[in-house]
């Protein structure tokens, strides 16, 4: 499983430990990270969510070597200490944090997002998908004794409206800013904190947007590069920011989208789908 995409091997990572936030399968976002990060060296640590998506996650985290694979509810204050305390007590300390967990109700993301948008959905996607990156981050830097990286996953969902995305938009907002709070806060530690902002990828969560065959489309036509954005690509701009080529870059959103982002308004041939 571990070799099915290949990655360059190095020592940019060799004998620095960090820990996992968000495998979902072998198409996720983070698992491209992790195998960037383990080709360079790096000691993982992963966490899953429950017991359906642990016979998913560990068979991966395994093939990387890993012996800390662990059960976390980000919306659990024990679960998340539960888990911080056992990497504590096996490593120590640890050098990076990868947050790439993010959820809302399915229902959310259709339609109208005034409409479709309760106070439930509202808090439970804030809660999933900003503040358990607040909460880990506080408690991966008190393991970071020597200063450290972390990253977070976000989406242009947060600077523009995109169809269907709704109320994901508003909490990777969220994310956005409070990376830059927890950036300003962890710096004179020497813990340096980014946010990755990827084009669609097909993954199990961007399977969950009604309009993602659309949005897939127009971001392949719309963008300089003209394709797709490739996994590797953000793997790449993962390891950058979590080694040492990334020092003094600290609260940054580094997007990896074939250059979408700069795109005010796309060529004609990009409207004819």
């Amino acid at each position: 499983m571990g070799g099915e995409v290949p990655f360059p091997s190095g020592d940019l990572m060799k004998g620095k430990r960090g820990l996992i936030m968000g495998v979902a399968n072998k198409r996720s976002i983070a698992w491209f990270i992790a195998q960037q990060l383990h080709a360079q060296g790096a000691e993982l640590a992963f966490t899953y969510v429950n017991e359906a998506m642990e016979r998913r996650v560990r068979p991966l985290a395994e093939s990387l070597g890993a012996k800390i694979i662990i059960e976390c509810d980000v919306t659990s204050d024990a679960s998340m200490d539960a888990t911080f305390a056992t990497v504590k007590d096996k490593w120590g300390e640890i050098d990076f944090l990868v947050h790439a967990i993010a959820f809302t109700d399915k229902s959310a993301l259709e339609g109208s997002f005034v409409e479709n948008t309760t106070r439930q959905i509202f808090k439970d996607t804030m809660d999933v998908s900003a503040f358990s990156f607040v909460d880990a981050a506080n408690r991966a830097a008190k393991m970071m004794k020597s200063g450290g990286s972390m990253i977070t996953l976000t989406y242009l969902g947060s600077e523009r409206t995109i169809p269907n995305y709704n109320v994901m938009g508003v909490a990777k907002a969220a994310l956005e800013a409070s990376t830059r709070y927890i950036a300003r806060d962890l710096g004179p530690r020497g813990i340096r904190v980014n946010s990755i902002s990827a084009g669609p990828i097909k993954t199990l969560a961007a399977a969950g947007i009604s309009s993602g065959a659309h949005m897939f489309s127009f971001n392949r036509a719309a963008s300089p590069l003209r394709d797709d954005t490739d996994p590797k690509g953000v793997a790449g701009a993962a390891l950058y920011l979590l080694s040492d080529l990334g020092l003094s870059c600290t609260g940054e959103t580094h997007h990896v989208d074939g250059g979408f982002h700069i795109v005010g308004m796309p060529d004609a041939s990009a409207l004819k789908e």
